[in-house]
């Protein structure tokens, strides 16, 4: 969760953070196949990004400027 919440320090409102599960209702519709599964907008970030501040930076600078 480290990297989630830094990149919500880091974009503010711009972004909004949900964790969930992946026994949830929320994460029952999709085909989540790990733990650990990160999307935006709906889809599945590769994990090499998910986890890494500055490649998750870069990623969602690119979507929420």
């Amino acid at each position: 969760m480290g990297v989630a919440e830094e990149m919500k320090n880091l974009f503010g409102e711009k972004l909004r953070l949900n964790i969930y599960t992946t026994d949830s209702e929320e994460a029952g519709k999709y085909n989540l196949k790990s733990s650990t599964n990160v999307l935006f907008e709906g889809d599945l970030i590769p994990l090499e990004t998910a986890l890494d501040n500055e490649k998750m930076k870069v990623f969602l600078s690119g979507k929420l400027s």
